[in-house]
C-alpha cells in the first residue's frame, strides 16, 4: 500500500512524515523544500503478530508494511504548471490514496505560504487543482465514449454518468463526493481521476489542541465538515507530538501519550484509518521458520489470499486450515487449539477474516 502525503507548503507535510518514517525527510520554513518526492517504508503495528512471535521465537518476523510518499507541496496554478505542478500531480497519481495534511494550528515562526490560517480555504486550494487536472483527463474520456456510441447506443448510459461526473467537477467539487451505484463505482474507476482517489484529511493541530480538547479547534470542526460531504476520512494529527514521540522506547512513549490523554500515535491512528479506508484486513501466517502479516482486501476468498504468498499456492489451492487469533490465545498453543477442535478446514469459497491464522494446504 502506498500513501501520498499532501498538503500546501508549511502545513507540516515533511515534520510528519519524517516523524512517522524517520526518514530524515529535509523540513524547512519555505516553500519547495521537497521537490523530489521522499519515500519511507513503515512497518505496520500489530501487537497480534508480537503475540504470536513470543509464542513461536521465529527465525524471521514480518509484519506487513506501508509505503509513505512525501509529496512536494501544491500551490495555485499546479494543474497548468505552476511551481511543479506537473511533477506534483504525476506524483498523486501513482499512489493507493492520499493523505492531505491541512494546518489547524497557529504559529507566528512558520510562515503560511497563503499569509493566515483558513484549513477550508487551503482544502480548496489543493481541491481545485486536482479537479482541474481531473477535468482534462475525464473531457477526454466522454469525447471516446461519444465516439463510441455511433457503434453502439450501450455506451448512453456511460456517457450519462460522466457527464454527472463531470457536472460535479466543474462545480468545484471531487469526483469522490459523487454518489454511485456499485456498477458505477467501477466504472469510474477505470478513469484515473485524481479526486476519486480514497483520502484522508490530516488535521494538524499543536499538543495543546489534544490537551484541552481537539473539539475546541475550529479549523479542526471545519475539516470535519468538508470531510463528511466529500465521503473522506479525517484524522486528528499533531506533527510536533509525533516528532517528540518518535525516537522513545514503548515505556516512554505510552507515559507521553498518556499525559496527552492519548492511548496510541498519530502512525497507529493513521495506519488504522488507511486500512478502514481502503477497506484492508491482514491474515497472518506463523510457525518457527517465519512469523508474517499479510495485506489483503475484506471479501477475499482463500485462494487468492494464498495467491498473496505465492501464485502456486493459488493455482494448485486445496484447503486453508484456519484458526481465529483469539482462539489460539485462549489454548496457547496449536496442539491444544486442535485438541479442542478450533483449527478449522476451510475451502475455496472461504472468506478470509481479520486476524485469522492459516496453513494453506495445496499441490501443483
Amino acid at each position: 500500500m502506498k500513501l501520498g502525503i499532501v498538503g500546501l507548503p508549511n502545513v507540516g507535510k515533511s515534520t510528519l512524515f519524517n516523524a512517522i518514517t524517520n526518514a530524515g525527510a529535509q523540513s524547512a520554513n519555505y516553500p519547495f523544500c521537497t521537490i523530489e518526492p521522499n519515500v519511507g517504508v513503515v512497518a505496520v503495528p500489530d501487537k497480534r503478530l508480537d503475540k504470536l512471535a513470543e509464542m513461536y521465537e521465529p527465525e524471521k518476523f514480518t509484519p506487513a508494511t506501508i509505503e509513505f510518499v512525501d509529496i512536494a507541496g501544491l500551490v495555485k496554478g499546479a494543474s497548468k504548471g505552476e511551481g511543479l505542478g506537473n511533477k506534483f500531480l504525476s506524483n498523486i497519481r501513482e499512489v493507493d490514496a492520499v493523505v492531505h495534511v491541512v494546518r489547524c494550528f497557529e504559529n507566528d515562526d512558520i510562515i503560511h505560504v497563503e499569509g493566515s490560517i483558513d484549513p477550508a480555504r487551503d482544502i480548496e486550494t489543493i481541491d481545485l487543482e486536482l479537479i482541474l487536472s481531473d477535468i482534462e483527463i475525464l473531457e477526454r474520456r466522454i469525447d471516446k465514449t461519444k465516439k463510441m456510441i455511433k457503434a453502439d447506443k450501450k455506451f448512453q448510459v456511460e456517457l450519462e454518468f460522466f457527464e454527472r461526473v463531470m457536472e460535479a467537477l466543474e462545480n468545484g467539487k471531487p469526483a469522490r463526493s459523487v454518489s454511485c451505484s456499485e456498477e458505477e463505482a467501477e466504472l469510474l474507476s477505470t478513469v484515473s481521476l485524481l479526486t476519486n482517489k480514497p483520502i484522508i484529511f490530516a488535521a494538524n493541530m499543536s499538543d495543546t489542541d489534544f490537551s484541552e480538547g481537539i473539539e475546541n479547534n475550529p479549523g479542526y470542526l471545519a475539516v470535519q465538515k468538508i470531510a463528511e460531504e466529500q465521503h473522506a476520512a479525517v484524522l486528528p494529527i499533531c506533527a510536533e507530538i509525533e516528532s517528540e514521540i518518535a525516537g522513545m522506547e514503548l515505556d516512554e512513549k505510552e507515559m507521553f501519550l498518556a499525559d496527552m490523554n492519548l492511548t496510541e500515535s498519530g502512525l497507529d491512528r493513521l495506519i488504522n484509518a488507511c486500512y478502514s479506508l481502503l477497506g484492508l484486513i491482514s491474515y497472518l501466517t506463523a510457525g518457527k521458520p517465519e512469523v508474517r502479516a499479510w495485506t489483503i482486501t475484506k471479501g477475499t476468498k482463500a485462494p487468492q489470499a494464498a495467491g498473496k504468498i505465492h501464485s502456486d499456492f493459488e493455482r494448485g489451492f486445496i484447503r486453508a486450515e484456519v484458526i481465529a487469533f483469539d482462539d489460539l490465545m485462549a489454548c496457547g498453543t496449536m496442539a491444544a487449539a486442535k485438541e479442542k477442535g478450533l483449527v478449522r478446514s476451510e475451502g475455496k469459497e472461504y472468506v478470509m477474516q481479520d486476524g485469522d491464522i492459516v496453513l494453506f494446504r495445496f499441490n501443483v
